[in-house]
């Protein structure tokens, strides 16, 4: 069995790395097809993307890492922001937004839109992102990188959200005390869903 290191922060000069293990590991999720169709473009334009986001929850949340055993980069990560204090967008985002998706852009900004017009506004902590590279999945690392929040955020009565991106994941978050909120899906406009799901305390 393999022995994974101990979770541990991000480093600041690792946050681009974050967001590529994060853009890998979400290549063909439905959401991020629908965002950069073309597979040429796709890889660049969400790392860039995650790399944004993930840079501001170093700020405004927490972006915890698993280290490859055999030092190869980063085994997984989890991305979450802190809502139960003020969390302002991300500096001069609109410009790097525009930057960053080009010919996409109006795409991104549908999905801002969908985002901020389902999103709880009780306090709480959203898991934004939770990746694992291909080489490390079926080891656990996922579960163990939300047990870690989720036994802090439940020892101060805090709650958890997400927005899942298939079945499958539904699935698994289910069996980690998340349950479907109402209403459950946000589709984009392709009709590519979203699944909203809470943690209570």
């Amino acid at each position: 069995m393999t022995e994974y290191p101990e979770i541990r922060s991000a480093r600041e000069d690792e946050l681009g790395a974050v967001g590529h293990l994060i853009s890998q590991s979400f290549f063909h999720l439905g959401a991020c097809e629908y965002l950069v169709p073309p597979l040429e473009d796709r890889l660049q334009v969400h790392t860039d993307y995650f790399t944004l986001l993930t840079e501001h929850a170093n700020n405004y949340g927490r972006v915890d890492v698993i280290d490859d055993p055999a030092g190869n980069g980063l085994a997984a990560t989890a991305v979450w922001f802190d809502y139960t204090r003020e969390a302002p967008d991300p500096p001069n985002y609109d410009e790097r937004l525009r930057a960053l998706a080009g010919e996409y852009l109006d795409r991104f900004e549908a999905l801002d839109v969908l985002f901020a017009a389902h999103h709880p506004h009780d306090p709480h902590w959203h898991l934004a992102f939770l990746a694992v590279h291909a080489d490390h999945q079926e080891h656990g690392l996922g579960g163990k990188l939300m047990k870690r929040t989720h036994d802090e955020l439940d020892a101060l009565g805090v709650p958890q959200y997400l927005e899942a991106t298939n079945a499958n994941n539904v699935r698994l978050y289910r069996r980690t005390g998340y349950s479907d909120m109402e209403p459950f899906e946000m589709p984009l406009p392709d009709g590519t869903p979203f699944f909203r799901m809470w943690r209570k305390v």
